[in-house]
């Protein structure tokens, strides 16, 4: 059981406090996740810069949650794939993408599957690529930059996968109606 408290914003170390706010109120609420994280404000600090820097990525929101979603999925992640399937449905993402990507199944686009794969192959083969992966990328229309984009994806949810396998993370409430369990046939 895991020994990590979710904290808010009386509990969390001074130096923490100020970001929870900043989250709390970007947000309209303090998710778990950045409760956990306020255990290390380097942590907590580093994952939102992250964030940020992604978000500024050329990827369209529909890209974004395909690299974010699928590294959630590779790496089992129970809290984010809950949390960016809510995200996702908010920012108008098609229903039957995110749920292609909450299954771990190909996506019906060729050029968005093409995206989901090499997304898969980094995490899976730890940043490794074949050629004809990064050739396929390219071939669809993805670029050299966005190669790189979809690593500062892959390393945004890796703090944040990592943290909540480590802590348990409870799901909020403003995910649950997205909760989100390992598939049996990929284990764990």
């Amino acid at each position: 059981m895991s020994e990590f408290q979710v904290h808010d914003l009386a509990s969390a170390p001074v130096a923490s406090q100020p970001e929870l706010a900043r989250v709390r109120k970007k947000y309209g609420f303090l998710p778990n996740l950045a409760g956990v994280l306020a255990e290390s404000p380097a942590a907590l600090e580093g994952y939102f810069a992250i964030g940020g820097i992604f978000e500024k990525s050329s990827f369209s929101h529909t890209e974004k949650q395909i690299v974010l979603l699928t590294a959630s999925y590779e790496n089992q992640c129970h809290y984010c794939v809950a949390a960016h399937s809510t995200i996702a449905g908010m920012l108008k993402v098609s229903d039957h993408i995110v749920a292609a990507l909450r299954d771990g199944a190909p996506l019906p686009d060729a050029k968005l599957e093409v995206l989901r794969s090499f997304t898969r192959s980094l995490v899976v083969n730890r940043g490794w690529a074949e050629e004809q992966e990064l050739e396929a990328f390219y071939e669809a229309g993805y670029t050299k930059a966005q190669a790189l984009e979809v690593i500062v994806g892959i390393a945004m949810k890796t703090i944040s996968n990592y943290t909540n396998h480590l802590s348990e993370t409870p799901v909020d409430d403003a995910f649950a109606a997205n909760a989100w369990e390992v598939p049996a046939a990929t284990g764990a």
